[in-house]
């Protein structure tokens, strides 16, 4: 998700993604296997509660975005009621200062617009498996709408960084991203994009469109979406269905990885009220 500095470019290249497939089609490399064993449950997360155990509130500013993360669902922006979790852009109507960060130490420009965006970082972080999320868009697709469910390597050095070892930039090994669910609302308006962003060997410069194709889904309603390690493969489903595939990819990503779940706004399309992404439940499972 990360550092996209034209979003012009991005929603021009998000529609020949969608029309030619992303990449060319791509079949199971040769030492991927049917598994055989199940899959065993070793997190799950049905939010009856915020669970600190589990997460912690993510504050960064990233993508020249224009939402300012708000600490303890400021605003209402994260709240958990119902048995689900919501996470909501807000307009509160006047410009206010932001205390969030980039991870070179510029401050965010103040801003009508907060969020929430949560982190399993430090909490609850896994090596490969399978994680999955079951979440809908609380109304239909506006432009601006950034949604985002996905995971990051747990040495990543971008705030806040809590450990010793937390000191490996976006993306090299230790800080590799996979994203497995993005809404763009600025291009179309019922799909998601997912896949992998591709390590080109130096901090900061990763590839966004070689290894990412963008779906047509229902955003208003549950879906589940997961990305799974099948030998040395990525694969993605939708409601368990696989709709892609990262061929060989897997073994690009040994590295423990966190979740994380945010709502963001990325252009200047103008909005009022509210947003809402609705989360039922996060799960990561393994095999023995």
């Amino acid at each position: 998700m990360r550092y996209i500095l034209n979003i012009v470019v991005f929603a021009f290249l998000m529609l020949i993604i969608s029309c030619n497939g992303g990449n060319k089609k791509e079949t199971p490399s040769s030492d991927t296997t049917t598994a055989t064993s199940p899959w065993e449950t070793d997190f799950f997360d049905d939010f009856d509660s915020f669970n600190s155990d589990n997460w912690q509130d993510q504050r960064i500013w990233v993508n020249n975005e224009l939402q300012c993360y708000v600490p303890e669902g400021e605003f209402g922006t994260r709240e958990v009621s119902d048995g689900t979790l919501k996470l909501k852009v807000v307009n509160i109507g006047e410009k206010r200062s932001c205390d969030n960060l980039d991870k070179h130490g510029e401050q965010h420009p103040d801003t009508e617009y907060v969020a929430g965006r949560i982190a399993s970082k430090n909490r609850k972080e896994f090596v490969k498996g399978k994680w999955t999320a079951r979440l809908k868009l609380g109304g239909d697709s506006e432009p601006s709408m950034f949604p985002a469910w996905w995971i990051l390597g747990a040495q990543n050095n971008e705030p806040p960084v809590q450990e010793p070892d937390e000191n490996i930039c976006w993306p090299l090994t230790g800080s590799g991203e996979i994203d497995i669910f993005e809404h763009h609302g600025d291009a179309e308006k019922n799909h998601f994009t997912t896949g992998a962003i591709k390590n080109l060997g130096e901090c900061d410069k990763g590839d966004w469109w070689s290894l990412r194709k963008d779906f047509e889904t229902t955003l208003n309603e549950f879906r589940d979406y997961s990305v799974e390690w099948e030998g040395s493969d990525l694969v993605y489903r939708l409601d368990e269905k696989e709709v892609y595939r990262n061929v060989g990819e897997g073994d690009n990503y040994p590295e423990p990885m966190f979740a994380i779940l945010n709502f963001a706004k990325i252009t200047d399309n103008p909005m009022t009220g509210e947003w809402v992404m609705e989360v039922d439940w996060v799960k990561h499972e393994f095999r023995k």
